[in-house]
């Protein structure tokens, strides 16, 4: 599952990867974020939470560089993304690399608690 929320005034946009992800979880999600990004202003910074994720097959890499490059169009600043699990993280600094069009600083965290400092929260 891919819960996609938001907080403007915070500039906030949060996505949390829940359980086993497949491509048409991102397809579904896709609508919330056009929604969601549409709230926030250039500059936002986004929380990505994949403390909750099960699994995420290789087919998933074109639908979550598509949502990767909303993102970065949108005008993200800062990329906070929560991986307890380093066997979990699925080549995140590489679709980075390929998918931000304007790099944003980007910070890993082990948890949601070091998450909301490194985000001021």
């Amino acid at each position: 599952m891919l819960l996609v929320t938001s907080n403007k005034f915070r500039q906030l946009l949060y996505v949390r990867y829940v359980g086993q992800v497949r491509p048409k979880e991102f397809q579904r999600g896709r609508e919330d974020l056009v929604a969601q990004l549409g709230e926030l202003p250039a500059g936002f910074r986004l929380l990505a939470d994949f403390s909750q994720l099960e699994s995420m097959k290789l087919d998933c890499e074109p639908e979550l560089g598509r949502i990767m490059e909303m993102i970065g169009r949108a005008g993200v600043a800062l990329v906070v993304r929560v991986i307890p699990d380093p066997s979990k993280d699925i080549g995140m600094n590489i679709l980075t690399a390929f998918h931000y069009p304007h790099r944003p600083r980007v910070v890993g965290c082990q948890n949601l608690i070091e998450a909301a400092r490194v985000l001021g929260l």
